[in-house]
């Protein structure tokens, strides 16, 4: 054979082969996270990052969020409520399976929100569950939840991760080999690199485009950009780099997908220890950040100022940004009225770059008013087990992503330490509230109260700002819970 007929052959060869792949749908998907989760148990853990890759993939609850954030029946088909909101009865599916074979039924949903709300309960939302007075099991496909008082937002509390449904056969090895009813099963993890899950055959709703997803845990910004440049991720559903989404939007193999999250990004502080419990020396910090700068500096300008612990597209917020407006002369006179003086707080500082960068340009800003923020930079699980769960720090910045989170702040074991008994009395009252408007006004109130008594540092909702190959679709451009919902993603033909 002569070396031209050589060359023909072999070019024939890689047409055929470019023809054949091209004809191929894909079916696999690799994503980029920022974070690596500490467990995927998600009734046990804290960290977003846990539901960002179980959530509505692996596990499920009887009802669910949806993209838009409507709350949908998920293994409840359907459900009621009495008339004064304290009896939930919940009509369960049929024929769903864990995957590893076995049936779920009500017995599975007792078992799951009995242990959730146990004394020696782990679940970090523990507070979802504290209303419930019994759970009954009528028959195996209907599930009948009496409150000790009247909660027209059970439903809604039952779609958080924290309230999936687990087996008693396999709860406890939830965190690293789970097994849920989802249409994705567990498949692999390998710690410091990714997590892969595989389409479930045994799916009881309708099968996932996707065979298998991988989820890659990348927190560098550059490494982010390049893992994406060079393929070797097909969408980062939170993209920690902004300052590169202008190049990546004007590249036709890319799509940028900006929308909102329930991220409050906070400056939490320590209130219950001195001189942090003076409500003067909260107000006063406060009053020295400028969210503008905040925002530009760590978030590149993407991102919507807040006054208060509530999402500003949620009907019920109120816009109180301007009781704690950047005035740094304020801010002087009150630490010199609770006769504080040079003054030196440590920063802890989680990995997100919005918290990094962010925390740089608040220790400069509290800096101009005589306050000298020591920063220290934690791991994750270092930030988890010193201060979310050791309450050591004096100051700290986070996004809360959880869905209308607001009665955190009546817990007083948590990490910020507040639970004003005022504050505790009206979440008591919005829980046995149903109607909408007294809700409403609840809320509201909450949200004053807690921006008034300057509990943390309210600086800006988080953006979702995501990027994702041109041809890759079904990805959430807003993120009502913490959530890599894989169920209606596909490849583009």
């Amino acid at each position: 054979m002569t070396g031209t007929a050589r060359w023909r052959l072999a070019m024939g060869a890689a047409l055929w082969v470019a023809l054949a792949g091209a004809g191929q749908a894909r079916d696999t998907v690799t994503l980029g996270m920022v974070l690596e989760p500490p467990n995927l148990d998600p009734t046990a853990g804290a960290a977003a990052a846990i539901d960002e890759v179980v959530y509505a993939n692996l596990f499920e609850g009887l009802t669910r969020f949806g993209p838009d954030g409507a709350i949908l029946p998920g293994l409840a088909a359907s459900w009621e409520v009495s008339a004064d909101a304290r009896i939930w009865t919940f009509h369960l599916r049929e024929g769903v399976t864990f995957h590893d074979g076995t049936t779920f039924d009500a017995a599975d949903v007792k078992f799951s929100l009995d242990r959730a709300r146990a004394a020696d309960s782990v679940n970090a939302q523990k507070a979802l569950f504290a209303g419930i007075e019994t759970v009954e099991t009528p028959d195996p496909a209907t599930v009948v939840v009496t409150l000790a008082a009247p909660d027209g937002a059970f439903d809604f509390k039952m779609a958080w991760g924290d309230a999936v449904i687990l087996a008693p056969e396999t709860a406890d090895q939830a965190a690293t080999k789970p097994v849920g009813t989802g249409p994705f099963a567990f498949g692999d993890w390998v710690q410091g690199d990714h997590v892969t899950l595989t389409a479930y055959p045994g799916y009881w709703g309708t099968p996932p485009a996707l065979r298998a997803a991988t989820f890659r845990f990348i927190a560098d910004p550059t490494a982010a950009f390049a893992a994406l440049m060079s393929g070797d991720v097909d969408a980062f559903p939170n993209y920690p780099a902004p300052e590169t989404l202008p190049a990546l939007a004007a590249d036709p193999r890319f799509r940028v997908i900006e929308g909102t999250t329930e991220g409050e990004t906070i400056l939490a502080m320590n209130n219950r220890q001195p001189p942090l419990d003076d409500p003067r020396v909260r107000a006063a910090i406060a009053h020295a950040l400028d969210r503008a700068e905040i925002i530009e500096g760590a978030m590149f300008g993407h991102g919507t100022p807040i006054g208060t612990h509530f999402a500003p597209h949620n009907p019920d917020y109120i816009d109180l940004t301007d009781l704690s407006a950047h005035d740094p002369d304020r801010a002087r006179a009150l630490l010199a009225e609770a006769g504080v003086s040079d003054l030196t707080l440590r920063l802890a500082l989680p990995p997100p770059p919005y918290a990094r960068r962010g925390g740089e340009v608040i220790a400069a800003e509290l800096a101009r008013v005589g306050i000298t923020a020591r920063i220290t930079n934690l791991e994750w699980a270092q930030w988890l087990e010193q201060v979310f769960r050791g309450h050591d720090f004096d100051l700290t910045i986070v996004s809360h992503t959880e869905p209308m989170d607001i009665g955190i702040y009546a817990r007083p074991d948590y990490y910020f330490g507040y639970a004003r008994p005022e504050f505790v009395a009206l979440m008591d009252r919005l829980d046995a509230t149903a109607d909408p408007a007294a809700r409403r006004a609840l809320l509201q109130s909450a949200q004053r109260m807690i921006a008034q008594d300057h509990v943390n540092g309210y600086l800006f909702q988080l953006a979702k700002t995501g990027v994702a190959n041109a041809r890759l679709e079904g990805l959430w451009q807003n993120a009502p819970t913490q959530a890599n919902d894989l169920t209606g993603v596909h490849w583009r033909d």
